[in-house]
């Protein structure tokens, strides 16, 4: 029994976008939202850019995104595209050489801001290198960066503006032909964001990538990620997101998962569901799970495992996971199979065991997904 059953109460129907292709991962239509973080190390440091990339990639990362400043991160690119296992997107800003030169370098898609890459002549030059490198390019569009003659017209950073901005910069890929582009109109602010958001998805069929940019540290980051990203792919809204969060990129991913996780969306990995702990509990919860979230980061078979510190939610809760342990007493507690009640297990040594189920069932889980296939 698992919590990935399929409820009419629980259903999204995702906006329908055209498809696109960053590398070898696909974006919109049908394809699985994808999870991107990026690097904040020095980029002309290949070693450790690359050791960040494959760091990202093992917690999940679908793709990466690396700042090109300059010629010689451009030139590094190079090197950290060939050693990175996943999409390398490379973040330009006021140089549009750069986008040239990482489209050279073998980057698999291009984020330029139309704010601050220069006149339609430079885009355009971007544009064939593009085109000329098998490279997708996404309009990133930022409340922070808007254009000087929208701003005259509005005032203010608005999502009137944003979404004007989005669309001219649509309108010059498409009048070149271009096709092979994702957008993003991101703010620090979750109302502008989520409202223009909602205004660049009613006004194109172009794959979203969705982001509330400066969103702050690892806590305060996560809650205004959760709610400006999480209502909107509620409504359907979103084909790749990123987390923006000052603090390891490892941490962007494993938020962006939890995010989807929580509305259904990814499942990547274990989902525990746990108690946050009173006087009723039979072990020490907290520690427990800080605890089983380490042991089991191996895991990246979907599946779901209850801890619960005592029996007033525990069985119940246990019901609907693949693996669960409930408190009792006298130092011992329930451990679940399937939803049912197997076996007694000591508290000392439980979490040993839950780690010895989990991988049990993750095995039994993907041994019959391969024969299923």
């Amino acid at each position: 029994m698992s919590l990935n059953h399929v409820r009419p109460w629980r259903d999204i129907y995702r906006r329908k976008s055209r498809q696109i292709m960053v590398g070898n991962v696909a974006v919109g239509g049908d394809a699985p939202i994808a999870v991107q973080t990026m690097t904040n190390t020095l980029t002309t440091d290949v070693a450790a850019t690359v050791a960040q990339v494959q760091a990202a990639a093992e917690a999940g990362a679908d793709i990466v995104r690396v700042s090109v400043p300059d010629e010689a991160s451009s030139k590094a690119l190079k090197e950290i595209v060939r050693e990175s296992p996943v999409p390398i997107v490379a973040d330009i800003h006021f140089h549009y050489r750069r986008g040239i030169e990482a489209a050279e370098a073998g980057a698999a898609c291009l984020r330029i801001n139309p704010g601050n890459i220069g006149d339609e002549k430079r885009v355009k030059e971007v544009i064939k290198a593009a085109r000329d490198h098998d490279c997708s390019i996404r309009i990133g569009v930022n409340a922070g960066s808007l254009e000087k003659h929208l701003l005259e017209k509005y005032g203010e950073p608005c999502p009137e503006a944003m979404v004007e901005s989005g669309l001219e910069h649509i309108r010059i890929l498409e009048d070149n032909d271009f096709h092979n582009f994702k957008i993003s109109v991101k703010a620090s602010d979750v109302f502008l964001s989520a409202a223009a958001y909602q205004g660049i998805a009613e006004a194109t069929d172009a794959p979203i990538h969705l982001g509330i940019t400066e969103a702050g540290g690892l806590v305060s980051g996560t809650i205004k990620s959760a709610i400006g990203l999480g209502n909107l792919l509620w409504m359907g809204i979103g084909d790749t997101i990123r987390v923006s969060l000052s603090a390891d990129p490892v941490e962007e991913v494993k938020v962006g998962f939890e995010i989807l996780k929580s509305l259904g969306l990814r499942h990547r990995g274990v989902n525990i569901i746990s108690c946050p702990s009173c006087a009723r509990q039979g072990f020490d919860v907290i520690k427990t799970v800080e605890a089983l979230e380490h042991r089991l980061e191996h895991i990246k078979t979907p599946m779901s495992l209850s801890i619960i510190g005592c029996v007033v939610n525990g069985p119940g809760e246990a019901l609907m996971t693949d693996v669960g342990f409930t408190g009792g007493g006298a130092g011992s507690g329930m451990v679940y199979l399937a939803g049912k009640a197997s076996h007694k297990m000591s508290n000392d040594q439980m979490i040993d065991h839950i780690v010895e189920e989990v991988e049990k069932k993750a095995a039994e889980l993907d041994a019959a997904a391969e024969a299923a296939e």
